[in-house]
């Protein structure tokens, strides 16, 4: 006996493929659907819009939207609420904004996860007082907001150095009666002392603890961090022993920030100290905590070590992030070593994204070359950073002229250089890196070629897209 699968099968199939991550053979499932005269419903749609908005296929996700109307079946409250945080976590708020207006429209009502999606996104993208202002309205609506919706705005004010509104935000979600999650104290802890406020960020975690919330992990991660940040690693080790004390083990992010503060408060053998001990608790280190140390090593001279320490982690699986790898080129360099320093380097662009070279990595290399009087080399090189995709800073461009000016005979002041060097950055459409080099000249006295100021103010004043612009107008309208 042939039993037909219903609308509930269906719904199966697909969440299960959407979950696994093959969306396209869920939407095959989908199409198949009609074919065996089975209607999808409203939970349907919503989980593949769902795995859509994952996928970052946000229009294939939308036009579902408009599918699902012509097949008669009404999109709820959750359907909008999909695509509302697929679009804001992609930034397109303007979009966003448009499908709470049509929400209206079809007689749902924006509840709390709407509104959290919204304040994330504005969040996202750096509008704080525009997400207050759209707090104000979701409590003005009825709307009551909860421990998402308070720890987004926290995490956003602290990310745009506004850690003082976020402790007084926390503050208030406290008078209300809400529960603080260790994320956003943590997030605060970070953002004071970032900010340099280590009064209020020691403040913040009194008040904390005087509360009855017990320091876990990443508590007391966040508070080694602030306190290495502000030269204190002395009082670091402090922390550690009361973290042990209160049966809290540390992560290999609280070993890297100890290290961290006693190699910048040059206090090497105490770093070294650190990663012993980390080593004898079982800790197994991370490409982070390589990195710190083979840093650390590196610039205090000790290039043996840091090799040692390098071998050690290519023996334990460790793949070197882009740091390891510059802080090694670096260490070879000072010591004279530039040959070998070139073939890190070129074993770096066989590696994976987080081991590519950087603008530091190349200006480590082309100061080297320049020391050394292989300014053809060093030309080289500077194309191929630029074939590679980074765009010169500040430091590559005083590099090169303080090199033709000492090092050229006649020497150069380096206007043609820098004149050549932006035109090229121009001809691929790296306006940002020509902007930065032309920024260079000016503040050196070395005013680009007419032509060059032309080219330079054309890209610059190319008219956007119309769609952009609408779009941005959309966004300030509602937001």
């Amino acid at each position: 006996m042939n039993i037909l699968p219903n609308v509930l099968s269906f719904n199966l199939v697909i969440k299960a493929l959407c979950k696994l991550g093959l969306v396209d053979k869920a939407i095959k499932v989908f199409r198949e659907m009609s074919l065996r005269d089975c209607a999808p419903d409203v939970y349907t749609y919503c989980t593949l819009m769902d795995g859509l908005s994952k996928e970052d296929r946000m229009d294939e996700a939308v036009l579902l939207l408009d599918e699902m109307q012509i097949d008669g079946c009404f999109p709820s409250a959750v359907t909008f609420n999909v695509l509302i945080n697929g679009l804001c976590k992609k930034g397109d708020l303007a979009r966003a904004a448009k499908l709470v207006d049509n929400m209206f429209l079809k007689g749902c009502v924006p509840n709390e996860v709407t509104y959290n999606s919204l304040i994330h996104g504005l969040c996202l993208k750096g509008k704080l007082d525009k997400a207050v202002s759209l707090l104000d309205r979701m409590v003005s609506s009825k709307c009551v907001p909860n421990e998402v919706t308070y720890g987004t705005m926290i995490n956003g004010l602290v990310k745009q150095g506004r850690a003082v509104d976020g402790a007084r935000m926390l503050l208030s979600m406290e008078e209300r009666g809400y529960h603080v999650n260790e994320y956003a104290y943590s997030s605060l802890l970070s953002g004071l002392f970032k900010e340099g406020k280590s009064e209020a960020a020691m403040k913040l975690w009194k008040c904390m603890i005087e509360k009855g919330c017990k320091p876990n992990v990443v508590l007391y991660s966040a508070l080694i961090d602030g306190l290495c940040q502000e030269g204190k690693p002395d009082e670091v080790a402090d922390v550690l022993s009361e973290m042990i004390n209160n049966g809290c083990t540390p992560n290999v992010y609280a070993y890297s920030s100890l290290m961290k503060g006693f190699f910048v408060t040059g206090n090497s053998h105490k770093a070294i100290q650190v990663w012993k001990e980390m080593v004898k608790s079982s800790s197994i280190p991370n490409e982070v905590c390589y990195s710190v140390l083979i840093h650390g090593l590196c610039k205090v001279g000790k290039l043996r070590e840091a090799t040692m320490v390098w071998t050690h982690m290519l023996a334990r699986g460790c793949m070197p992030d882009v740091v390891a790898y510059s802080s090694m080129i670096h260490g070879l360099c000072n010591s004279g070593s530039v040959e070998v320093a070139l073939k890190f380097f070129n074993e770096m662009l066989f590696q994976g994204p987080e081991s590519q070279p950087d603008v530091v990595t190349y200006n480590i290399l082309l100061e080297a070359l320049c020391k050394h009087n292989s300014i053809s080399r060093a030309i080289d090189l500077l194309n191929g950073m630029i074939d590679h995709g980074s765009d010169p800073d500040i430091v590559t461009c005083d590099i090169f002229l303080r090199t033709l000016r000492e090092k050229l005979d006649p020497p150069q002041d380096g206007r043609e250089f820098l004149d050549e060097l932006v035109m090229r950055l121009l001809k691929r459409q790296r306006v940002s890196g020509a902007s930065t080099v032309v920024e260079v000249m000016l503040k050196n006295f070395l005013p680009p070629k007419a032509s060059t100021w032309g080219k330079v103010v054309q890209e610059l004043c190319k008219p956007r897209k119309m769609l952009a612009a609408i779009n941005k107008c959309w966004s300030n309208i509602y937001c």
